[in-house]
């Protein structure tokens, strides 16, 4: 797994002598998910949905491009048939995402809930995850972990969400996850997409520190 995410770095990073980017991996990512689903999108939606501008979008693309990950054409830019499958196991480690109304795991305005698979070894405290996201400015985030049809925060043995059955209806609905699986919830005030960034962003930190557990 390690190398899909040092591909996301590379993309993410200047070339020199180039100024800094005014995107990351989180990014990458989002744009990644919006091209596989949608099959193909333009660079105005991109704008849109990264909250970048049109020129960090135009360098984005051309770094994908580089990389020969994504094609471009008048109907806009699709991943490149070489790597639809390359990167079909990155995105599968993320299979469901949803937006979260205020409750106990959720203390934003605005709040969004991420589904991870296939990563629970690597889960310790939830600490990291919640400074993962803090930094992408974040006020806070929840780690669960799916366990016996029950969400547990680490290191608990008790359903966090025992009391608040309409929020383990809306994840469980929503998500869809099965034994194992880690969910992680950000919190944001100003902006729902950076809740969105931030949940993603945590989600890959926890990716990259998966260590050999990830092969």
């Amino acid at each position: 797994m390690h190398m899909y995410i040092k591909t996301l770095q590379e993309i993410s990073d200047r070339y020199a002598p180039s100024r800094i980017l005014s995107f990351n991996m989180v990014h990458v990512l989002i744009a990644l998910q919006l091209i596989e689903t949608r099959g193909h999108i333009s660079r105005n939606l991109l704008c849109k949905e990264l909250n970048l501008g049109e020129g960090s979008i135009k360098t984005l693309v051309k770094h994908l491009k580089t990389q020969n990950i994504i094609e471009t054409s008048s109907t806009g830019t699709r991943l490149s048939n070489s790597h639809k499958k390359y990167f079909a196991k990155l995105l599968s480690c993320i299979p469901a995402e949803c937006k979260m109304p205020i409750c106990s795991i959720a203390i934003g305005k605005f709040n969004y809930a991420v589904l991870l698979r296939l990563q629970r070894f690597t889960i310790r405290s939830g600490i990291e995850q919640r400074d993962a996201a803090i930094k992408m400015g974040a006020i806070g985030a929840t780690t669960l972990l799916y366990k016996n049809n029950k969400f547990i925060m680490p290191g608990k043995t008790y359903d966090s969400l025992g009391r608040e059955p309409g929020i383990q209806k809306l994840l469980t609905e929503q998500l869809q996850p099965i034994e194992g699986d880690i969910i992680i919830v950000a919190s944001a005030i100003e902006d729902e997409k950076i809740a969105e960034f931030s949940a993603k962003s945590a989600a890959l930190w926890t990716i990259m520190n998966h260590g050999n557990h990830s092969e």
